[in-house]
């Protein structure tokens, strides 16, 4: 089978084109098996424990078993089938049994703890030591104490939760692509600018039909909610998609992720509790920054108390705009977006559709590589030839400055059927050192930006340049580690509040002139981004800015407060918990039929229930780590440098409050986060 089988053939890069649906199950049982056994050979073993024979069998069986799997996982998000679908959930959930089982291995973690009590423990590299209590963290998170009925209990909890996440997350997709409006009047998308009715007219042809076609797809939810002149188009836009997967809106009930929901908190509050925990909150901590529920808690307050009188002036401003200007009395949510992007266009004489034709992609991707280059001394490359899952992915290798190669990285940018919304960095291939030297790094970066049309190449909104520079901050702390076990290299290991200081971080440099002047160029004459555009794009920078941070702190307190209150007697009480933070935090205020929990899929399904707030506390890092190049200079190599040896190198391998302090000489202060938000 492994000569047949291309999840079984580990080269360099997983050969796309040549796995099925019918490869998955057995490939992941066969690494299963083989991974089981070479467990069972390592605890029956009578010889002295060391870190050489009882950690690296363990990361090496987990780096097999990851090569095998993150292709078909990546496919699973970016080109999906139904064939697929049943072949991923059937393999995920033996996976996670597999995870579990070897979470409760008593003779496992008897095997590591012994490392760790050795004599000569302390004398171990810094990242020896961390994967190791790493481990043992993980096997008291994983139930290894736990007794009998308890420890069966919460093996079958684990697999359930893998479960419903798939499905969580395949219901939205289904959701999202199920909804359309065919438009065959050019007169029903007045407002649209030419770019955004191209992105309809090219779905449209996507469905071999005329005209142009209104979906759930983010391009098309922009284009519409932001410009449509057509006020019941919006509503319709915003009602079918902020009601996806739900009980309510155009397609009420049909993929409804209501009872999975409960089922997700409920289990998790089970989980935790086993485990010792009062909730799932105060479990989620064991492996965050944050030193108690409280300290969540009091952070979201205290930047609410700060960004609410601010984000009530802003609405209230917006609302006086959208009655007397724009003959809308009653402003709705559907019309936030619309009569926002009207008021920025009458204070700063700014829009959208001014900045998007300094903003090709290709040029952007080509600046973005420029500025790693003069920060942090790396070079990429694209690789023609590269076996790809599209043919709009490229492929890229990473360069050192001294041009050895270091990593590689598949870039896929662009909207299309059967690939989940929404921007992320995965890992394809984690950095490992064994006895056949040294696997690169390898990284997936995904976005849903506007494809090009038959007119113009690919132009991204500035938002979308923001979104371009936050994955490939997260791809660079992955790309750029110089951690040879894949546990804590890149963004293993680390803390999941501090994961999003690398991307936050990269997002600075798209409001400085000189890293704008490496790409922000006309598409049509090359002409450079205007000084006084610079300069109204730089007063809109702050525009609403309130509204943006208590949305956001909203999502975040919903998060916590779902998980950190959990009462088994009354269930996840998700629309009422809902409504309690809404009251306290937002200054808008949704339809009661409004489900936006129902495609929440960060946390329902992404890895960042009781977490969310997570980029708010990394954001304080992020803004504060960046200060420090505004005070030395944007292209500091040194600072580059430092931030390159002290943040990204060392991955999960030391806490990340202490990698910040190396690089920034003190502890985090919030004040640069509130004067990003103009709020300070």
């Amino acid at each position: 089978m492994s000569t047949t089988n291309p999840l079984l053939q580990d080269g360099e890069l997983p050969a796309f084109s040549a796995i099925r649906p019918e490869h998955v199950v057995p490939a992941v049982e066969q690494i299963l098996s083989d991974y089981r056994a070479a467990i069972a050979a390592l605890t029956d073993s009578a010889g002295e424990r060391d870190f050489v024979n009882t950690l690296l069998p363990q990361e090496a069986w987990d780096e097999r078993l990851g090569r095998a799997w993150s292709p078909v996982s990546h496919l699973h998000s970016v080109k999906d089938s139904e064939e697929l679908r049943k072949a991923y959930s059937v393999a995920l959930e033996a996976i996670t049994e597999h995870s579990t089982e070897l979470g409760q291995n008593r003779e496992l973690y008897a095997a590591v703890a012994a490392v760790a009590k050795r004599s000569d423990f302390a004398g171990l590299n810094r990242p020896a030591r961390t994967l190791t209590e790493h481990a043992l963290r993980d096997f008291r998170l994983s139930g290894v104490a736990l007794e009998e009925p308890a420890r069966s209990r919460f093996k079958a909890i684990a697999n359930e939760l893998s479960r419903l996440a798939t499905e969580f997350e395949e219901a939205v997709l289904d959701a999202t692509e199920a909804w359309t409006e065919h438009v065959t009047d050019e007169a029903a998308l007045a407002g649209i600018p030419e770019s955004g009715r191209a992105v309809l007219a090219a779905y449209a042809k996507e469905k071999e039909l005329d005209g142009w076609l209104v979906t759930l797809r983010q391009p098309s939810v922009q284009a519409v909610l932001t410009y449509a002149d057509d006020r019941a188009l919006r509503e319709r836009v915003y009602t079918a998609y902020s009601t996806r997967a739900s009980d309510q809106g155009p397609d009420a009930g049909r993929f409804d992720n209501s009872a999975r929901m409960e089922q997700i908190l409920a289990l998790r509050h089970e989980a935790a509790q086993l485990l010792g925990f009062a909730n799932a909150a105060e479990e989620s901590l064991a492996t965050k920054m944050a030193a108690s529920p409280a300290k969540v808690i009091d952070f979201l307050n205290d930047l609410i108390a700060r960004a609410k009188p601010v984000a009530e002036r802003e609405l209230g401003e917006l609302r006086d705009f959208a009655a007397s200007e724009l003959g809308i009395a009653d402003l709705k949510p559907w019309d936030i977006g619309y009569s926002g992007e009207k008021l920025r266009e009458r204070r700063f004489q700014l829009n959208e559709e001014e900045l998007k034709p300094y903003f090709p992609q290709a040029a952007v991707l080509e600046g973005l590589y420029a500025i790693c280059e003069r920060v942090f001394g790396i070079r990429f490359q694209r690789r023609e030839g590269v076996d790809v899952w599209h043919d709009d992915v490229s492929y890229f290798d990473l360069y050192d400055a001294d041009g050895r190669h270091i990593a590689g990285a598949y870039v896929d940018l662009y909207a299309r059927s059967g690939k989940r919304g929404g921007a992320w960095m995965d890992v394809c291939r984690s950095r490992f050192r064994d006895a056949d030297g040294l696997h690169r790094p390898i990284a997936y970066l995904t976005c849903n930006f506007a494809p090009p049309t038959a007119t113009t190449p690919s132009l991204l909104t500035h938002d979308d340049v923001l979104t371009l520079f936050h994955e490939f901050g997260h791809g660079l702390h992955h790309l750029l580690t110089e951690i040879d076990y894949p546990g804590i290299s890149g963004i293993s290991g680390v803390e999941w509040d501090a994961v999003e200081l690398p991307s936050q971080f990269l997002e600075n440099f798209c409001w400085q002139r000189e890293t704008l002047d490496l790409f922000a160029r006309h598409y049509q004459t090359g002409a450079p981004l205007p000084q006084e555009l610079f300069e109204r794009m730089l007063a809109a920078r702050h525009f609403q800015a309130g509204m943006f941070l208590v949305r956001q702190l909203e999502f975040g307190l919903f998060d916590f407060r779902l998980h950190l209150e959990y009462d088994p007697a009354r269930g996840g009480r998700v629309n009422e918990i809902l409504q309690q933070v809404r009251e306290q935090v937002a200054v808008v205020r949704p339809p009661a039929w409004q489900r936006f929990a129902h495609s929440f899929t960060h946390i329902f399904a992404g890895g960042y229930g009781a977490g969310y707030y997570s980029y708010l506390w990394a954001e304080v890092l992020s803004a504060d780590a960046f200060s420090r190049f505004e005070a030395e200079g944007i292209f500091n190599r040194s600072t580059g440098d430092a931030f390159r040896r002290e943040v990204l190198a060392v991955g999960g391998s030391r806490p990340a409050l202490e990698s910040f302090v190396a690089f920034r000489g003190r502890e985090p202060d919030a004040t640069a986060l509130l004067q990003s938000y103009g709020l300070a």
